[in-house]
């Protein structure tokens, strides 16, 4: 069906002025609202600094908190000298290692012992068959310090008085973990800046103003100060687990949700400007008739955000309720703060382009008033098409890398990687890496012979006894991360059951999280889809449309994985993947995805209950809201890909995946796919209600 031309409204008769109490009170309550930000801002000033004092990002942390490694983690830190940090220091020369070389690690090995607590077994130096590579496994007590600083100090000492020509490295789990932190306590200043950088550029280009981006992006740092303010509060006054991931992805939902719900409530402030002649009864309009689809929309991304709160995964769960402080403090700035500033400021701040009382609007001249009139005369090609190109995407579902290991944590080579790729090599047959088992020490003795005898484990060295507990160190034959090792620490863990061990370690570590992860998964999937769906139920009024939007939303989740499994690898160089990452993507792409659908799906259902017939209430819908939906699906893509900027793996696979699936769900569900389905269900997509 074409769409009807619609002819240019009459200018509007300008209304009679309002009573002079109503306009001290219009003119006093927007300053009141801005005196009550400033009044918060004053305080969250004081303590938003402070939340980067209370993270946390020890292995601990992150752990699943049922996992066996997760209680070997906690039985170390009751022994003495606590959790240990576990490195293995590598010297290598290409020529073969000197007399002279031997003798420096002699002499750092001891001196090291002699500076630092040792956790378990002396340090001991193992040379490799050829000749050119010296390891030595060494445990340092936690009581030496923080492990990253420990790091610090180890890599100087080891640095000074080398023999020329000697390269020395430390790696194993102690060094990765120092590495991460270091690019961690990097991470906030540099992603805040690249964040606010990228939003303000596509505010410029959306608005063309010179002064409008500043509005909404000012009031988005107002809301990230407020958040990091209430979050720190959270951690004193809850204990309230904030790790540098869940701050990260915290200050990307601010930015990219508060700038969605501020593009829409502009998008309508500018239209009702045209119909208004006062600024305070235009946003007045604008907020009343964007309100339900703001506040829904923030509703479904929180509920879906503490549905994690399910999640077994420290890491999951304590994202939370962090990204869900985000997410209010967004919606509190954006329907208070931003409404206040904008009423103030009038029409001179969309200057150049200023809606004057009484002109025409863009109805029926956009580009999607044109994309919604092909949408309309063939829904049947459009749906069939769009969805052929969103399940080839998906297919590539198969080609996902596995587990994230060790060494493909980081997309540079850091220091405790490149030691790592030099002992793999060095010694092929042996794993660097020790696996670490707990046993009540009454059976340790017997424990230890069986361990010992287990296959796939190279050697055992004996560690702490306290607390009733006894460590042991074993050392696999195979390399970490790998296939082998995984069934070594299973048998492992089957030959120690009988005696009440437990078995942990950095490798075991990784692989409950990735069992973990599966788990949670197949708990919050369902959870965050039904949450998502009641509350799409209750605004829209209807059920099969809630149903077509999640629908829609699984399919662009897939869809965006697909893409990443036809990237990480291939394209990227990525080689493994985080196994939280298809979680915590479905979260963001349901919960941040059906905001568009929420904005499409309300104004269409808005068109109905004005009278329009389903065909022209879609086009209307697709018209009014294409143009914001796109702005913010860019922008929202955008601030998900810094964090592909980040030296870190698992947080470029994050960005990748949202930001595709974002672009995805804007431009290809929202625009083809939701529209086409509409127009083909008719009437029906509002069963059981009708609204005309």
């Amino acid at each position: 069906m074409r769409a009807e031309p619609t002819s240019p409204p009459s200018p509007p008769t300008r209304p009679s002025p309002a009573p002079a109490a109503a306009r001290t009170r219009r003119r006093a309550l927007p300053w009141a609202v801005i005196a009550l930000w400033i009044a918060v801002l004053a305080v969250a000033g004081v303590f938003a600094g402070r939340l980067g004092g209370v993270k946390h990002d020890e292995n601990i942390d992150y752990l699943p908190a049922s996992a066996q490694s997760t209680q070997v983690a906690r039985i170390q830190q009751t022994m003495p000298g606590g959790g240990a940090t576990d490195l293995v220091l590598v010297y290598r020369r290409a020529g073969g290692l000197t007399a002279a070389d031997l003798t420096a690690v002699q002499r750092q090995t001891a001196a090291l012992a002699a500076a630092y607590p040792v956790a378990g077994a002396a340090p001991h130096t193992v040379t490799a068959k050829d000749g050119r590579t010296a390891m030595v496994p060494v445990a340092i007590a936690q009581g030496a310090g923080k492990p990253e600083d420990v790091v610090e100090r180890v890599r100087a000492r080891l640095a000074d008085g080398r023999p020329a020509g000697l390269t020395v490295l430390v790696g194993g789990p102690g060094g990765a973990d120092a590495d991460a932190k270091g690019v961690f306590a990097s991470i906030d200043g540099t992603l805040l800046l690249s964040t606010a950088a990228v939003v303000a550029l596509l505010l410029i280009l959306t608005y063309r103003s010179p002064f409008l981006w500043l509005v909404p992006l000012a009031v988005v740092g107002v809301a990230a100060g407020t958040a990091m303010a209430i979050t720190y509060g959270l951690v004193e006054g809850f204990g309230l687990t904030v790790s540098s991931m869940s701050s990260s992805v915290m200050t990307v939902l601010i930015f990219g949700a508060g700038t969605d719900y501020a593009l829409l409530l502009i998008s309508r402030y500018r239209d009702e400007l045209r119909r208004t002649a006062e600024p305070y009864a235009a946003m007045a309009a604008a907020l009343r008739k964007v309100g339900p689809a703001v506040l829904t929309s923030a509703a479904t991304v929180v509920a879906g955000l503490l549905c994690l709160l399910a999640a077994d995964l420290n890491s999951s769960r304590g994202l939370g309720p962090v990204g869900a402080v985000g997410i209010l403090c967004s919606l509190a700035a954006m329907t208070t703060l931003l409404p206040a500033v904008l009423v103030l400021l009038g029409r001179r701040v969309f200057w150049p382009l200023i809606p004057a009382y009484g002109s025409p609007s863009r109805t029926g001249r956009g580009l999607y008033h044109r994309i919604g009139a092909v949408v309309t005369r063939r829904p049947v090609a459009v749906l069939a098409a769009s969805l052929a190109a969103v399940g080839a995407l998906a297919l590539g579902l198969g080609n996902l890398p596995g587990a994230l290991g060790q060494d493909d944590a980081f997309t540079t080579t850091p220091d405790s990687v490149a030691a790592d790729r030099i002992l793999h090599d060095a010694f092929p047959g042996r794993s660097t890496q020790a696996v670490t088992v707990v046993i009540p020490t009454a059976k340790a003795a017997a424990a230890t012979d069986a361990v010992r005898t287990t296959a796939g484990v190279a050697g055992t060295a004996p560690g702490r006894s306290a607390g009733g507990w006894t460590e042991i160190a074993v050392y696999p034959s195979a390399i970490p991360d790998s296939a082998a090792e995984h069934g070594t620490i299973r048998r492992l863990r089957a030959v120690t059951a009988a005696d009440h061990g437990l078995v942990g370690g950095a490798s075991a570590q990784r692989m409950d999280t990735a069992s973990t992860s599966s788990r949670d998964r197949a708990l919050v999937v369902p959870l965050v889809l039904g949450a998502v769906f009641l509350l799409l139920a209750g605004l829209l009024r209807s059920l099969v449309a809630p149903l077509l939007l999640t629908a829609a939303m699984v399919a662009v989740w897939a869809a965006a994985l697909g893409i990443g499994g036809l990237l990480f690898g291939p394209v990227l160089g990525l080689h493994g993947m985080d196994p939280g990452l298809p979680l915590l993507s479905f979260v963001f792409l349901v919960a941040l995805g059906v905001d568009y659908g929420i904005f499409l799906m309300h104004r269409m259902r808005e068109e109905r209950l004005g009278g329009a017939e389903p065909r022209r209430a879609t086009v209307t819908a697709l018209e009014a809201t294409g143009g914001v939906i796109a702005s913010a699906g860019i922008v929202l893509a955008a601030t998900f890909t810094v964090l592909a900027s980040l030296p870190l793996v698992m947080m470029v696979e994050m960005g990748v995946v949202i930001a595709l699936g974002v672009l995805l769900d804007t431009f290809v569900v929202r625009t083809l796919v939701v529209p086409a389905a509409a127009v083909l269900l008719g009437p029906r997509l509002w069963w059981p209600n009708r609204p005309e």
